[in-house]
């Protein structure tokens, strides 16, 4: 206690001559013009002068510490009215957190009228000034020294950092610092408000930093309130937004998903690795103790390798036959005597088939008078009943359309970048080659030329004044034009505005730059240009939107402009619709005919996507045609079965091959018609890959029909109305079994919400239904007349001629390729060596693609939808290098939230007293992490503005006190009087009525010098008010996302925005909010079908499948096993359908998913053909069974779909279109060769080994019509 005595006195001692500083002034009053309307204050030395009661109100308004006594103070009225009025734009932006505002208060109070300047300010410079009124002297107080302690500014700032400024998306002080907010500190920004170069100081003030007194002087250590903490009993500490202190911890973002690997390797190869490899020694162990078994056993080691390898050839005819046999035999029967009668009818009645099939297809077609082509995107890819169709249906609503883009991406590639030497110090800062002067009105040329555009429609002059976005209007009826030009007023005189002497240049373009990407609401630079940054349109324009190639956030060394011009969206007005169509029409050409070899140009409208488009398809039209012009000619030349060279125009089916062209044609046209009649409209998918499926699906059928017919020999007595009867009875089961797989496949495929999809796959169904009905009806009509025609010794084409030897007589015989099948193919595939080769390569092949099937990507590049020579690909290569922003999200509050208690606003609100996870907050916090959220900025909140806006201390809100009718803050009026009184209830947040008697004010108050929060400009479109200004209805928060450059940025962009949305509306929901919210972009409506893909794919190729299965099960007589076979074989081929796709780039996409919808058709056409003549064939072992169904089908379905398909598709490989050469010729190639291969190479090979045993009853069904007939010769191979 000794110790601390001497301590505590001297303590005391150095505290005394503090409290006993005679209060004494450094000036009172105002004096001489310093500049403009800002004027010195005078010298004055004396003790402090009570202060006018008419000023009462003013001090208690803005320094209530000094309102004591008989208020005395070192400033009058006139001071502290100046005061206020250079104090309006750090309250705008600052007095949303109370203790950041009182300490900012404090620095000025202090300064202006603290009864003890004396302590802290000392004057450096005067002049005489003689007052021209009262002919007094007088001295101007010209430069004086501040000095403040250090931790007083450090508090100050410390408490100020946070504060969001909601309408810009910025740090408040970045726009009162002279710099990025990142930049400033305590100490720039102190120095930066007292500098005389900022234009609101009207002469120099030195700020001096120090804790201790220095020279003679106490510096100014006032008491600080932290932003944690309250101001006065009325008011809260700073909300989290605001200060952090207040939100604890920055969230962080969860870790990224550990690769799955083993052994360090990618886990899916790894694990397919190991199945492949255990299954090749299972396989390879089995074979080889089977072939040891049969070399002991038997004699012949040539014996096949077959699960009937004990018994006798025809063992199987013992094995008892089980309860379906009997039922397989009779549904075979049935078909067989059905389709028997059926093909004889035709035969016999030619005429009448014709005209009647000529009837239907003419009944059909004829619904093509209402066909409707639709090439909307949002109806193609977006199902009407999806969340973000229904998300953006309300958003259209509410708030209107969705502006059309118009977008210019500029580059300067012949100069170079140059620096700036900020006078009359600082360090050299780069500026980009595009900010050059002559650069800049180079582009403002440019852009003055696009607004004078000159459209025509309906006789009419369209501008683009009649249709772009002008949010002030009818006051300032200027576009909104995003253009780094606007920081200029898109003005060649403000460009070249500067200040300086002969000798320096003390601010120009490059110091108005600076300032304006910092604060770009800013009506005033501060610097000595005194330009406003804010747009000409009433809007700030934000530099990430308008620069572009700039790292981090130094916007100077940009590379790129960018400027957008937003045009009015008019769904439900096709006259205005038209209008801007044809004004962007003009735009297009105008900009691909302008020329400036100083600029590059990359651009887009909002037109150029569907115009490319139609452009692209119009140009692959000569292509498409080549296609099937080469399957036509195939068709029509390999359909004949010539045997000499003298018979060629006789046996030639030229025109059987055109007119089973045409009724595949005729099929597709019937489709169109029967749907357009029920107002199904069609899609581009549609168009172009329907007729590529039917073709292939009729084709088939087509050479397996004629084919069978060409091998068939006519039993003795029978006629040709008989003979052929019995082809059909024979071939017509696997039509059906293929046609009705498929048909039930699509249709199912129809119950998919996607609607390329559903669309697809219902034009799909019914195509190839008719397609199979016209093939058994009219084309076996036209079969038996091109018989008859052949018999008779015709010529084909020209059927009036006839030919030089009767053709009654002539044998039947094979073809060249039925006998290469037949003695050389099947044969050598079904060695016992090189079955288990095939086996272990296909299975080696599908393991690979099980192991890739999870990398095949999701999405589809725009680029690749457009023409190889379209501008708009140079756009989207410059969209990727050079933007740094995305598109703009907003987050909606349905309507019915109460916006008028305190509960309602805290819940939604950013500012102090809101909750730190209300609505704005969660937003805010989500663009904190801007590389998980891809939410790039906080969000603009009109509700925060608002109460800013409203506040006594402001002079935003003012009404006449006579009517009570708004009176904006330019207008100098006595009458005007602040909307609410300054009471501790006075700067309460408005509640209840107070708050919808004013928000109408807000939401038409345009910014202006006095008042840059009006909220005209930035809210009049986020904010429904209700009928007769009585609540607020729906209402929108916006922000952008982080620049999107790939699909996979897209889908993972929606998806954070949805989590985020999602998490709002249930922590609202805890607190009794019952109205959701949800994010909406204009790219969700397409991007959403993306999340669910993966979904989508396994439902629609599973119903596929299933449907295949069950009706291959029915048809085949409840043959489980064969219905088993098939499936997994056309599993396999769509399993390496997705290997393709990622070896070769392609993304799952709805178009690729309707051709993995399309190959699970196409792939029935490989396999059921084979596999049905499998179940019927009357050999032994399973290997002589696959060779004969090989024999028999294979060569039918080589000839017929992998001929044909594959020689139109290679001549889709020179389309122009990058979509058809991916997509189209890609895709169609794998799946004819996946195709192919698999049922041809594969499928036999797997029944020889696993293939259903012979049905007896089926068997017998089978070899009854031809017992004792020169066909069993030839059935018995």
């Amino acid at each position: 206690m000794k110790a601390r005595g001497p301590a505590l006195g001297l303590l005391l001692l150095l505290l005394c001559p503090a409290q006993v500083f005679s209060q004494s002034c450094v000036w009172y009053g105002e004096c001489g013009i310093a500049s403009g309307d800002k004027r010195y204050n005078c010298r004055y030395s004396g003790p402090p002068k009570p202060l006018p009661k008419d000023g009462y109100d003013l001090v208690q308004e803005l320094c209530p510490g000094f309102f004591f006594d008989n208020v005395s103070v070192c400033c009058d009225v006139q001071q502290l009215q100046t005061l206020k009025s250079n104090l309006q734009l750090p309250l705008q932006f600052l007095s949303r957190c109370p203790s950041c505002f009182y300490n900012l208060m404090n620095l000025f109070c202090e300064l202006a009228c603290s009864p003890q300047q004396s302590q802290f300010l000392n004057v450096t410079a005067t002049e005489d000034f003689v007052d021209p009124i009262t002919n007094q002297t007088k001295t101007n107080v010209k430069a004086l020294e501040y000095y403040i302690g250090q931790s007083f500014a450090n508090a100050m700032y410390n408490a100020c950092r946070d504060v969001e400024a909601p309408s810009s998306n910025e740090k408040a002080l970045g726009l009162l610092c002279g710099k990025d907010a990142s930049a400033c500190n305590a100490t720039n920004w102190i120095e930066y408000m007292f500098n005389k170069d900022n234009g609101q100081t009207p002469f120099t003030i030195t700020p001096i930093f120090s804790d201790l007194p220095i020279h003679g002087m106490e510096p100014m250590r006032n008491a600080t309130k932290g932003c944690n903490e309250s101001v006065d009993e009325t008011t809260g500490p700073c909300s989290c937004q605001d200060c952090s202190i207040v939100c604890g911890p920055k969230p962080q973002p969860p870790p990224p998903p550990v690769p799955w690997r083993i052994f360090g390797l990618d886990a899916m190869y790894v694990i397919m690795w190991i199945t492949y490899m255990t299954f090749l020694f299972l396989f390879f162990g089995a074979f080889f103790a089977v072939w040891c078994y049969r070399k002991r056993y038997f004699v012949s080691e040539y014996t096949p390798i077959d699960s009937n390898i004990a018994f006798a050839v025809n063992a199987s005819d013992k094995v008892d036959p089980s309860c379906c046999d009997p039922l397989g035999a009779a549904v075979e029967g049935c078909l067989r005597h059905l389709f028997t009668q059926w093909g004889a009818l035709c035969v016999r009645n030619p005429g009448c088939i014709i005209f009647f099939s000529l009837v239907f297809i003419a009944a059909c077609t004829s619904g093509l008078v209402f066909v409707r082509v639709t090439t909307n995107p949002v109806e193609l890819w977006s199902s009407r009943s999806s969340q973000a169709r229904l998300e953006k249906e309300y958003f259209d609503t509410h708030f209107g359309p969705f502006f059309r883009t118009e977008q210019l991406i500029i580059q300067a590639p012949n100069t170079s970048v140059h620096i700036y030497e900020p006078y009359p110090s600082g360090s050299n800062v780069p500026f980009g080659p595009p900010l050059d002067l002559e650069i800049l009105h180079q582009v403002l040329d440019l852009q003055t030329a696009i607004e004078n555009i000159i459209a025509f429609y309906n006789n009419e002059t369209v501008t683009l004044q009649d249709i772009c976005v002008a949010p002030l209007s009818p006051y300032n009826k200027n576009c909104t034009i995003l253009s780094v030009l606007n920081y200029f007023q898109n003005s060649h005189s403000m460009l070249d505005h500067k200040i300086g002497d002969d000798f320096y240049t003390y601010a120009d373009f490059h110091t108005h730059f600076l300032y304006c990407v910092r604060a770009p609401a800013s009506l005033n630079d501060t610097s000595m240009l005194h330009d406003p940054c804010l747009g000409t349109f009433g809007g700030p324009v934000f530099p990430w939107l308008v620069l572009g190639g700039y790292d981090g956030q130094n916007y100077n060394n940009a590379t790129a402009l960018v400027i957008t011009f937003p045009v009015n969206n008019y769904y439900n007005d096709t006259e205005k619709l038209q209008k801007a169509l044809a004004w962007e029409k003009e735009l297009i050409n105008f900009v691909k005919n302008y020329t400036n070899p100083n600029l590059t140009i990359s651009f887009t409208t909002e037109r150029s996507i569907e115009d490319e488009l139609n452009r692209e398809s119009n140009s692959d039209v000569f292509t498409i045609a080549i296609s099937y012009a080469v399957m036509f000619l195939y068709i029509s030349l390999a359909l004949g079965h010539i045997k000499s060279c003298g018979r060629l125009l006789v046996d030639s089916k030229i025109s059987l091959g055109i007119a089973g062209i045409l009724i595949v044609l005729s099929s597709v046209a019937c489709s169109l018609g029967i749907f357009s009649y029920i107002g199904t409209p069609l899609t581009l998918i549609v168009i172009e890959v329907i007729p590529f499926l039917v073709l292939a699906v009729g084709v088939d059928n087509i050479f397996i029909l004629v084919q069978t017919y060409q091998r068939d020999e006519r039993l003795q007595g029978e006629t040709l109305d008989q003979q052929l009867g019995r082809v059909l009875g024979e071939v017509a089961p696997t039509m059906f079994l293929s046609s009705f797989c498929e048909t039930s496949a699509f249709f199912l495929g129809a119950l998919s919400t996607m609607p390329a999809v559903h669309t697809f796959s219902l034009f799909a169904g019914m195509a190839v239904l008719i397609d199979f009905l016209l093939q058994i009806t009219c084309f076996v009509s036209l079969l038996g007349l091109d018989i008859k025609r052949q018999e008779k010794n015709r010529l084909d084409v020209l059927c009036c001629v006839r030919g030089s030897a009767d053709g009654r007589n002539i044998q039947a015989s094979d073809s060249c390729l039925f006998r290469f099948f037949k003695n050389s193919y099947s044969p050598f595939l079904l060695k016992d060596w090189m079955r288990p080769i095939v086996i272990a390569v296909f299975v080696g092949v599908l393991s690979f693609s099980v192991a890739v099937i999870n990398k095949v990507e999701i999405g589809l590049d725009q680029s690749l939808s457009m023409p190889n020579d379209s501008y708009v690909i140079d756009y989207f290569r410059s969209l990727k290098e050079n933007l740094h922003s995305g598109p703009p999200v907003y987050f909606v509050l349905e309507e019915g939230h109460n916006y008028t208690s305190q509960l309602g606003q805290n819940m939604v609100c950013g500012g102090m007293g809101c909750d730190n996870d209300s609505l704005v907050q969660q937003i805010f916090n989500a663009a904190q992490l801007d590389s998980y959220t891809r939410i790039g900025f906080a969000p603009s909140s009109w509700i925060d503005d608002y109460f800013d806006w409203v506040k006594p201390q402001s002079s935003c809100c003012r009404v006449y006190n006579s009517t009570e009718q708004f009176c904006n803050a330019s207008v100098a009026d006595p009458a005007c009087v602040r909307c609410r009184p300054l009471t501790p209830e006075g700067r309460q947040r408005p509640h209840g009525e107070d708050f919808m008697r004013f928000l109408p004010m807000f939401l038409s108050d345009n910014p202006n010098p006095k008042c840059g929060k009006g909220g005209h400009a930035a809210y009049s479109s986020a904010v429904n008010i209700l009928g007769n200004d009585t609540g607020v209805g729906a209402t929108y928060f916006m922000t952008y996302h982080t620049v999107l450059k790939t699909s996979a940025d897209y889908i993972d962009a929606m998806k954070k925005a949805q989590l985020v949305a999602s998490n709002i509306t249930k922590t609202m929901g805890t607190k009794g909010g019952n109205y959701r919210v949800f994010p909406y972009s204009v790219f969700y409506v397409f991007y959403e079908q993306y999340l669910t893909i993966i979904d989508d794919t396994i439902f629609n190729l599973s119903v596929s499948l299933g449907s295949i299965f069950l009706v291959t099960m029915v048809v085949l007589g409840c043959d489980l096993w064969s219905a088993v076979i098939m499936c997994v074989t056309i599993t396999m081929i769509l399993v390496n359908m997705f290997g393709v796709m990622w070896l070769w780039g392609i993304s799952l996409n709805a178009v690729s998913l309707v051709n993995l919808v399309m190959s699970c058709g196409i792939s029935v056409e490989f396999c059921s053909h084979i596999t049905r003549a499998f179940t019927v064939s009357k050999k032994g072992s399973r290997v002589d069974r696959a060779e004969e169904a090989l024999a028999h089908m294979g060569s039918s379905v080589f000839s017929g779909i992998t001929l044909t398909k594959f020689g139109g598709i290679v001549v889709l490989a020179f389309a122009k279109s990058q979509i058809f050469q991916i997509f189209y010729f890609r895709m169609y190639l794998a799946m004819v060769l996946l195709g192919a291969t698999h049922g041809l190479i594969f499928l036999p090979v797997l029944l020889s080994y696993i293939g259903p045993s012979v049905k007896k009853a089926k068997r017998h069904t089978t070899q009854d019509p031809y017992k004792g007939t020169e066909r069993e010769r030839l059935l018995n191979f």
